[in-house]
């Protein structure tokens, strides 16, 4: 493939995929600067990995694949800056604002909770709230299709567990 036909397949990719991109980094960052520089990052990953796609399997679940290797690894890099923006965001939800619905506010709860997550689970929950099937997810993280039942089942529980602690 040479550089222009790469060029119109790695655009066709992001544009008709570009949803997976902002959902990874959606989980993966809370400040929006570090947010757009992951998906900047995401973006070089899938170029630089284009030419090696050997479509044996789905283009969604290659790009999932790639973007949750490239958000792990900058989570893991951002951890100790991740942690002031944190306490920072902390500090602004003290801040009067106005009104959320509870459909709002739960959803909000929600994006939090799955923020607080390990690596793994998040990336668990991402695809199976994006209704990929068990056996996608497994191909997605290596996982076995039990182990990614068995993993989901245990974060739903702990979410439900945390949303009924607010229940008074």
């Amino acid at each position: 493939m040479n550089e222009q036909q790469q060029r119109a397949q790695f655009q066709i990719v992001i544009e008709q995929h570009k949803g997976i991109l902002h959902k990874v980094a959606r989980t993966y960052c809370q400040n929006d600067d570090d947010r757009n520089d992951l998906i900047q990052e995401m973006m070089v990953h899938v170029w630089q990995s284009l030419p090696r796609y050997n479509k044996q399997s789905n283009i969604s679940t290659w790009l999932y694949r790639i973007s949750l290797n490239v958000a792990i690894s900058f989570y893991r890099r951002n951890v100790a800056r991740a942690t002031k923006y944190t306490l920072l965001n902390e500090q602004k939800v003290q801040m009067p604002t106005e009104e959320l619905t509870d459909h709002e506010t739960q959803l909000n709860l929600l994006e939090q909770y799955i923020s607080e997550l390990k690596e793994l689970d998040k990336a668990l929950m991402i695809l199976y709230l994006d209704d990929q099937s068990h056996a996608k997810i497994a191909e997605i993280l290596g996982m076995s299709i039990s182990n990614v039942g068995t993993r989901i089942g245990r974060i739903k529980d702990n979410l439900k567990t945390r949303f009924n602690q607010l229940k008074p």
